[in-house]
């Protein structure tokens, strides 16, 4: 009897350290991966559309001045990073949806998934903060160095870039979202399988 209890507690003490997976958990997380990767698809597209399009045209003076995206360095950056990052989106959730077959996401692709999508949330993070900074002096101006706000006159082109921003920001944070499950998915894989 005594040696019954000491092969149990052997036991308890090996599988203590191990998390049983449950059945449905990889498909859970397959889902949440494809419809975070389909979101930021959205979130990207969106903001690359109405900056692209956003185009305004006013008579001041008498003299026609225009405001549209291709002025601003950092709203072709912005531009850049938003395409570049829709690019990838529409790869990756094809990638996704591919391995929705199989039972679990291959290891490779997760590794993939985390480097990647840590990546292109900081291109989106640093377009968005540049893009911000010059929506901010376009929309309050900057009275130490003279220079004046233009959003009074460029009503409907700063309202456009704005959108775009705020939903940038929320692509952002659906790249790191995408980190931490690929990175949560990994942390399960290697805690069920050693």
């Amino acid at each position: 009897m005594a040696s019954s209890n000491t092969t149990e507690a052997e036991q308890a003490v090996k599988t203590a350290g191990k998390a049983e997976l449950p059945a449905a958990a990889p498909d859970l997380l397959k889902a949440a991966d494809l419809g975070l990767r389909l979101l930021l698809f959205v979130a990207t597209l969106v903001p690359l559309v109405v900056t692209v399009t956003s185009k305004q045209t006013k008579y001041i003076y008498t003299f026609k001045t225009v405001a549209k995206f291709n002025y601003s360095s950092a709203l072709i950056y912005f531009v850049v990073a938003c395409s570049v990052t829709c690019l990838y989106s529409v790869l990756t959730l094809i990638l996704s949806a591919s391995s929705m077959t199989k039972p679990y996401q291959p290891t490779k692709l997760l590794l993939f998934f985390a480097a990647m999508d840590a990546l292109m949330g900081g291109i989106m993070a640093s377009a968005t903060g540049a893009v911000a900074s010059i929506a901010y002096i376009a929309l309050r101006g900057n009275s130490h160095v003279l220079w004046m706000k233009v959003c009074n006159q460029f009503d409907k082109f700063c309202t456009s870039i704005g959108s775009s921003v705020s939903i940038s920001l929320i692509a952002a944070i659906i790249l790191v979202l995408l980190v931490l499950l690929s990175t949560y998915s990994l942390y399960l894989r290697s805690h069920n399988f050693s």
